[in-house]
């Protein structure tokens, strides 16, 4: 990947969520290194588009509303964007913590939604990337997983199931020896992000372990969005991403 970063017309990257959190800090990285991207979220990101306006493309739709999503792809638009470069990546990225609490307390609308955020547009996506990135030399999937795709958390049911969802898809589809095509997903540690700030305000009786990630931040113990960032695309763009498939952050 030594010429990773050399060209837009070589690299191109589509990252979902890239408005806030560790998206918008991958994102800038990946654009600060050279690389195009296409950033897919409910919203853009000014900041992003005032500093890189050649270099990032945003797409405003809502991953929740799986029609939507189904036409987009339909419409060519990864096809088009992967057209004529080498190295071609996707990072699943955007994510849904709700509907936190105990199993059987949780409205349909939210465990639905969560689903179709976490679970359901991320699939799609690979699906369609993989079958647009064909004529790259090479081409990487990322999920973006969490450590509770491997460690069971009371109120975080949902959550939970999700993320698995998301390890055990590049598990799959890792055995299917696509040519060219690398595939991991990581979870990237405790990030001091919004979601971070939603964990620590939700109630006790929802989410029992609220205290562990109170001392979490109290103690100083999460890592900033542009350093995560930093070292997940060195993970990204190094000879070692997709070995593990199931990897770590903390462990790259």
């Amino acid at each position: 990947m030594s010429d990773a970063t050399s060209s837009p017309a070589i690299t191109r990257a589509i990252v979902t969520g890239h408005t806030r959190g560790l998206g918008a800090a991958v994102a800038g990285e990946l654009l600060a290194r050279g690389i195009a991207v296409l950033g897919v979220a409910r919203t853009g990101n000014a900041e992003l588009a005032a500093n890189h306006a050649a270099m990032l493309t945003q797409v405003t739709i809502d991953l929740a509303d799986i029609d939507a999503v189904a036409a987009w792809l339909a419409g060519g638009a990864f096809e088009g964007f992967f057209a004529g470069g080498r190295i071609a990546l996707l990072i699943n990225n955007a994510g849904l913590l709700q509907p936190v609490g105990p199993a059987g307390t949780l409205a349909a609308a939210t465990v639905a939604r969560c689903v179709n955020i976490n679970v359901t547009a991320p699939l799609l996506f690979a699906d369609r990337f993989i079958a647009a990135s064909a004529a790259a030399n090479d081409r990487r999937l990322l999920h973006v997983s969490s450590g509770a795709a491997r460690n069971a958390y009371p109120g975080w049911s949902i959550y939970c199931a999700t993320k698995a969802a998301l390890d055990h898809h590049a598990r799959a589809v890792a055995l299917e020896s696509h040519p060219g095509l690398r595939v991991a997903s990581l979870a990237p540690g405790v990030i001091d992000t919004d979601m971070q700030a939603e964990i620590r305000a939700t109630p006790g009786d929802r989410f029992p372990l609220r205290k562990r990630f109170v001392e979490l931040k109290e103690q100083g113990m999460l890592t900033r969005p542009t350093v995560a960032a930093r070292h997940l695309v060195d993970h990204l763009l190094g000879d070692r991403f997709g070995d593990p498939v199931i990897a770590d952050l903390r462990e790259t």
